[in-house]
């Protein structure tokens, strides 16, 4: 079955420092991927190269076997591609319902009408129906977490990229979170996660790619991945 979504030899540069070199990796239909490594081993700029928000100096970005290295986000978020954000941002003058409106109109272009309900089905699967008219500036970081997911939802992907987005939470949210986030991954949608919990990305994604140094340093199943001396080394700092 071919990828859904992949960077096919991408490289990127931000003046004379290389932070992404020949980096490939790609999720397939419904597939849920941990994407892993150090601080500053060029994570995050691999998202930003998949949804758009950066262009690559080599190589392309395939989605559904079409080259989108030169579409734009918003573009490629009507595609079917979304992403949340470490830190949510909802506009907290309007109700947790109107934010989720807003991915669903402007995301992915629906009217209003005809928003409604990918609107109610995201709310319905992050748990926030009950809060949807609560202003999200009173929401806890745990809901606002749910909020930043049920935006991205409304824009109906079919692959979710997911930023670091169990940051800030407690243990026990984070495994409320987990929950939620296997409950998306059930419906259907693709996950490329990057997450610094490793214990929170194991009960949702199958595989694992470790990024060091923009380049990739393994790619393959979980266990497998986290077993390698070498991903032990990089990754966690422990000599084996």
């Amino acid at each position: 079955m071919a990828p859904l979504l992949a960077l096919v030899g991408v490289s990127k540069s931000f003046g004379s420092l290389r932070v992404i070199e020949d980096l490939s990796f790609s999720v397939g239909p419904r597939e849920a991927l941990g994407v892993v490594g150090p601080n500053g081993a060029g994570k995050t700029t691999a998202l930003n190269l998949m949804i758009g928000r950066l262009r690559p100096d080599r190589g392309r970005v395939v989605f559904e076997e079409r080259d989108v290295t030169r579409v734009a986000p918003h573009a490629r978020c009507r595609a079917g591609i979304a992403l949340t954000h470490q830190i949510p941002h909802p506009f907290e003058a309007l109700t947790v319902f109107e934010n989720v409106l807003v991915g669903a109109v402007y995301g992915a272009g629906h009217g209003e009408a005809a928003a409604h309900a990918p609107c109610l089905s995201a709310l319905e699967l992050t748990g926030l129906a009950a809060k949807a008219n609560t202003r999200a500036a009173q929401l806890t970081l745990l809901e606002r977490k749910r909020l930043e997911l049920a935006r991205a939802l409304a824009t109906e992907p079919r692959v979710l990229l997911l930023d670091e987005i169990a940051g800030g939470l407690s243990e026990p949210e984070v495994l409320e979170l987990v929950r939620v986030i296997h409950r998306v991954q059930a419906e259907g949608v693709a996950i490329v996660w990057i997450e610094h919990i490793v214990h929170a990305l194991r009960p949702v994604v199958t595989r694992l790619a470790v990024i060091s140094g923009g380049r990739l340093l393994r790619e393959g199943p979980t266990d497998a991945v986290m077993a390698d001396p070498e991903v032990q080394r990089v990754y966690l700092g422990i000599e084996v």
